[in-house]
C-alpha cells in the first residue's frame, strides 16, 4: 500500500475559508488514511491567483507531496505555474461555463500540465469536449445527511408547524441560482400557508436540519455541474423541485417525489404544488436509496479518488 501525502489547493476567499464541499472531501480522504494538507489561495480574479504563485512554489518545495490536487481551474493554473507535480485537477462546474477564450486557456493547461482531470458530471464532460476526462462527482456524507424527524427539526428552527415550508437550497444573492424564478413561481401559487426559506449564512453543519424541516427543497439554477445540495436533499429523502440542469435528471432517475421543471414560472409553480401534495401524503421519497445505488456516498467516491492518486504515484 502506497503512503499518500497529498496537498489540496483551492480558493480561500469564502467566509469559511475552504469551500465546505472541498473540506468534506478532504475529511473523507483523511478518514481513509491519506495524509492530507491544505493550501488556500487568497485573492480574486486571475491577477489574485497569479500573485500567489511564488509563495505556493516555495511551499511545495518545502513539503514533499507525492500528489497535488487542485480544485477549480484558477487554482489549477496557479499550481501549474508553481511547478506542482504530479497534478490532479478537479473542475467543478463554473469552469465549464467560462468564456470561450478562458476555456481555451483551460485546455492548454489540461493538455500540457495536468496529469488527471476530474469533472463532476457527464454533462460537464460533453460541454468541455476534452479527451480522457474522469467523471467523479462529489460524494455525500450519508452519516450527516440522513432522514431526521421533521417536527423535531422544525422545533429546532422555530418554524410554524401550521405552515408548509419550502427551502430554496442556495444563497438567494447568487444570480446563477436564479432565486427570482422561485419567487415568481411562489407568487403564482399565491398560497398564504407556505413559507419560503433559503440557505444563506447558515453553517454547513446545520443544513441537514433545514432540509429535514422543509416539506419541499427547491433549486432553480440557470446551470449546475453536479449539485451537491440535490444529493444531500436526496440523502434526507426530501421531495425536490429542480430545473433540468447539470446531472439532476440522472440523479433523480424515476423516483417519485422528484420533479424536473423548465424555466417557466407556471411550470415551477405546478411542480411545487405537486411536490407539496406528495410531501403531505407520502412524507418521504426514496432518494437515499437511489443515491446509494448510484454509489454517490462519500466513502465510495473517496475510494475512487484514492485510486486516481495511486495511479498518479505509480506512473511517476
Amino acid at each position: 500500500k502506497i503512503m499518500i501525502k497529498a496537498l489540496f489547493i483551492s480558493s480561500g476567499n469564502s467566509k469559511s475559508g475552504i469551500s465546505p464541499i472541498i473540506k468534506r472531501q478532504g475529511e473523507s480522504l483523511n478518514k481513509q488514511g491519506v495524509d492530507l494538507h491544505y493550501y488556500t489561495i487568497k485573492g480574486k480574479r486571475f491577477s489574485g491567483y497569479l500573485s500567489n504563485v511564488s509563495k505556493l512554489k516555495k511551499y511545495i518545495k518545502q513539503h514533499q507531496f507525492n500528489v497535488i490536487h487542485a480544485h477549480y481551474s484558477l487554482s489549477a493554473i496557479a499550481a501549474s505555474l508553481a511547478g506542482a507535480k504530479p497534478l490532479v485537477v478537479s473542475l467543478m462546474g463554473s469552469d465549464v461555463k467560462a468564456k470561450k477564450w478562458f476555456r481555451l486557456f483551460i485546455w492548454f493547461f489540461y493538455k500540457f500540465f495536468w496529469r488527471f482531470t476530474i469533472v463532476k458530471s457527464e454533462d460537464m464532460k460533453k460541454s468541455l469536449r476534452f479527451q480522457n476526462l474522469l467523471v467523479i462527482p462529489n460524494g455525500v456524507d450519508t452519516e450527516i445527511f440522513t432522514p431526521k424527524n421533521q417536527t423535531t427539526c422544525q422545533n429546532q428552527l422555530n418554524w410554524d408547524k401550521n405552515k408548509s415550508h419550502l427551502l430554496f437550497a442556495a444563497n438567494s444573492d447568487r444570480l446563477v441560482k436564479n432565486y427570482e424564478l422561485t419567487q415568481k413561481a411562489i407568487n403564482k401559487i399565491g398560497n398564504q400557508n407556505t413559507e419560503l426559506h433559503y440557505l444563506q449564512n447558515i453553517s454547513h453543519d446545520d443544513i441537514p436540519v433545514y432540509m429535514n424541516a422543509a416539506d419541499v427543497i427547491i433549486l432553480t439554477s440557470v446551470w449546475e455541474g453536479s449539485p451537491n445540495v440535490i444529493k444531500e436533499a436526496m440523502a434526507c429523502n426530501r421531495p425536490i423541485v429542480a430545473t433540468n440542469v447539470g446531472d439532476i435528471e440522472w440523479l433523480f432517475g424515476d423516483k417519485k417525489g422528484h420533479y424536473l421543471t423548465s424555466f417557466e414560472p407556471e411550470d415551477v409553480a405546478q411542480k411545487i404544488t405537486k411536490a407539496l401534495q406528495f410531501s403531505e401524503t407520502k412524507k418521504q421519497t426514496s432518494g437515499r436509496k437511489r443515491l446509494m445505488a448510484l454509489q454517490l456516498d462519500s466513502e465510495t467516491i473517496t475510494r475512487k479518488i484514492i485510486e486516481v492518486y495511486q495511479k498518479v504515484i505509480g506512473n511517476k
